[in-house]
């Protein structure tokens, strides 16, 4: 599996053939960072132009499987459920979709523009034993540092990557885990055999 990551919340996983993209990036985006490519299957967590550039995943004749909101999908053998939060962006209140899944026997859980650490009763029982944990870390709108280090606490999970980040926020992340020394990577590449013995270990994959 190779992780990839574009700024916000933009990231890019292969696994063979498949291609998945969680929270692309559109053109309409005051953030820039747009980026193309196809992808079979889009999540899509929020319907703001910071998250929802599923028109940038089409290339040649690949065109991306969407899924936008809660619900139970199956695709291409791949199991995904989406249970909804809020998030509150710009004075304006969105639903928020977390993703749970499994790719290659690692399960994913992409929380995305995640606003509180007070998950609902389905969403906690959605999320079970996260091999890989996708976490805002302090932009605005989302999770601050604290909240998002209480989160990845009550989840448990092997690895976890911070996403929609600054520089600052990101600091102190880090130093509210105790990973003031993480690992700094361009891009991620594991199997299910790399996550063993890892408890809670933050990896900060940088925005390319």
């Amino acid at each position: 599996m190779i992780i990839t990551y574009y700024g916000k919340q933009f990231w890019k996983i292969t696994q063979g053939e498949l291609t998945l993209a969680f929270n692309p990036i559109s053109k309409e985006s005051k953030s820039g960072g747009a980026v193309r490519f196809g992808a079979d299957i889009a999540l899509i967590s929020v319907n703001h132009p910071d998250y929802n550039g599923a028109d940038q995943l089409s290339y040649g004749d690949r065109m991306p499987f969407v899924i936008e909101g809660p619900g139970d999908y199956e695709i291409k053998g791949i199991f995904i459920k989406g249970v909804a939060s809020s998030v509150t962006i710009a004075g304006k209140k969105y639903v928020n979709t977390i993703y749970s899944l499994s790719v290659d026997g690692i399960n994913i859980v992409f929380l995305g523009a995640l606003a509180s650490v007070e998950l609902s009763k389905e969403a906690g029982e959605s999320i079970e034993s996260p091999d890989i944990l996708f976490v805002p870390v302090g932009n605005k709108e989302v999770l601050d540092a604290k909240s998002s280090a209480k989160i990845v606490a009550a989840l448990e999970p092997k690895l976890v990557l911070p996403m929609d980040y600054d520089q600052s926020s990101l600091k102190s992340f880090l130093k509210e885990m105790g990973e003031e020394n993480a690992e700094v990577t361009d891009k991620l590449s594991l199997k299910r055999k790399d996550l063993e013995g890892k408890e809670g270990e933050v990896m900060v994959v940088k925005a390319g």
